[in-house]
């Protein structure tokens, strides 16, 4: 039974794909077929990872350019043909002109992404130590409390009367 990488391969496919000529007939390899090792091609692969591109930055200047470029288009395409020559998509325009409508140029300066950097305030560092400490001495207040009703329940299975705090001041 012949599988279909075999009848790819018969049938000249990889010419008509336009794969150089060097690699014509050997085909791409198909599920359990080995790849092209580093000694097959000729020359060692290549073991460096490319680096991701850097993120496009636009600036508040060439945004309102183009806006106001596309916003004079009165004929069909022309959008088309500026959002081609400059590489941007539909959605940047969208997104520009929402930015537009909220604030005009500070909207449309980019701005950093990530987290926002906090405040080096003094009153901050005080208010979460201070939050802190509360929740420390709330967490021994309730283990006080989980003692007291512990004591108490031995009290009363053993029979021995708790004085309560009001005995105890008039006894004196």
């Amino acid at each position: 039974m012949e599988t279909i990488c075999e009848a790819k391969r018969e049938a000249g496919w990889e010419e008509a794909a336009g794969f150089p000529a060097s690699q014509v007939g050997r085909g791409i390899p198909c599920a359990g077929e080995g790849r092209l090792g580093p000694g097959e091609a000729g020359r060692p692969s290549d073991p460096e990872v490319v680096e991701r591109p850097a993120r496009r930055r636009f600036s508040a200047e060439y945004k309102l350019r183009i806006l106001r470029e596309v916003d004079g288009c009165s004929k069909t395409g022309e959008v088309g043909a500026i959002l081609r020559r400059e590489g941007l998509f539909s959605s940047h325009l969208t997104e520009w002109r929402r930015a537009r409508e909220k604030g005009a140029l500070g909207a449309l300066e980019p701005s950093k992404r990530g987290r926002k950097a906090t405040r080096n305030d003094p009153l901050v560092k005080e208010n979460e130590r201070l939050r802190k400490e509360k929740a420390a001495l709330e967490r021994k207040l309730k283990q006080a409390e989980i003692l007291l009703d512990i004591q108490k329940k031995v009290s009363e299975i053993l029979g021995i009367p708790l004085k309560s705090l009001d005995d105890e001041g008039s006894g004196s």
